[in-house]
């Protein structure tokens, strides 16, 4: 098996790269891909063979697919270029005759108004079109975008958002990567499926807030706010105003129910439980 990451400089890509080693996939059938090469030594240390890549330069990816059979696609993390640079990959992955691609998604991507899904509804709808085996894999939030919210209780006591009564059935991102080695070590078993990964558990905001405080040994208050209080605070603090409004209005889509309940795709790929947000923000402080 050849497997190509491509996305491998980010978070999720290494700890794909570290969750297919654990299983035993030969470092030399793993090429991590990335902007910056610098990023992925580390990797290369351990024998996993890298390339640079850049998705805005299609001549990149060449390369970098030659000889693949798999390729991990990574959502990119540029609204409104998403598109564009997916499509450059798949149609790579096409021409260097890669069998398989499995794609990072958004929950829901193709019946929901979150606002992310856009660009993920329209890149799957390329990969249907490709007439490549694909399976996608719909990563809800990851625990570990509540680093702020962390901060925040530990400084002051409180933190604030929008999101009302809505649930966040998280999980730790190691587990999406965990889920990710799983279809990649075996891509044949799951072709065309598509998979919502989700946390064990769905809470609120303010079970968030209950969370911190015994995390952190202190009461911690989650204070909810208007989405016009929420952009207005968050302007307050340093965001300019299109960054501030998109992310009050992601509270406003948790808020709406947008994220759904757990659903047990991820602990069935992974083999186990999924990884408490108690865990995950202990290990973060």
């Amino acid at each position: 098996m050849s497997v190509v990451i491509v996305g491998a400089t980010g978070h999720l890509g290494r700890l794909t790269v570290e969750e297919l080693l654990e299983r035993g996939t030969p470092a030399e059938g793993i090429v991590a891909a990335g902007r910056d090469a610098g990023r992925l030594a580390a990797l290369a240390e351990r024998g996993v063979r890298t390339a640079r890549v850049d998705l805005d330069d299609p001549a990149t990816l060449a390369p970098a697919f030659a000889g693949a059979d798999t390729l991990l696609l990574i959502s990119t993390s540029e609204p409104g270029r998403r598109v564009p640079q997916h499509r450059a990959a798949i149609e790579a992955a096409a021409a260097a005759g890669i069998g398989h691609i499995v794609y990072t998604s958004a929950p829901r991507a193709d019946d929901t108004v979150l606002v992310l899904a856009p660009d993920h509804r329209a890149t799957e709808e390329l990969l249907a079109a490709s007439g490549i085996a694909h399976t996608v894999l719909r990563n809800n939030w990851y625990h570990e975008n509540y680093v702020p919210q962390l901060h925040a209780a530990r400084d002051h006591g409180e933190f604030s958002g929008s999101a009302g009564q809505g649930r966040v059935p998280s999980a730790a991102r190691r587990d999406f990567a965990a889920a990710a080695a799983a279809v990649l070590a075996d891509p044949a078993s799951h072709a065309g499926a598509v998979y919502e990964l989700t946390g064990d558990t769905a809470w609120t905001y303010a079970e968030l807030a209950d969370t911190l405080s015994a995390v952190l040994g202190t009461e911690v208050v989650y204070k909810d706010l208007s989405t016009e209080e929420h952009v207005a605070s968050l302007v307050g603090a340093g965001l300019d105003e299109g960054t501030a409004s998109f992310v009050a209005a992601l509270d406003g889509n948790i808020r709406d129910g947008a994220l759904g309940e757990p659903t047990g795709d991820l602990r069935r790929l992974i083999g186990r439980p999924a990884t408490p947000i108690a865990d995950t923000l202990r290990d973060l402080l």
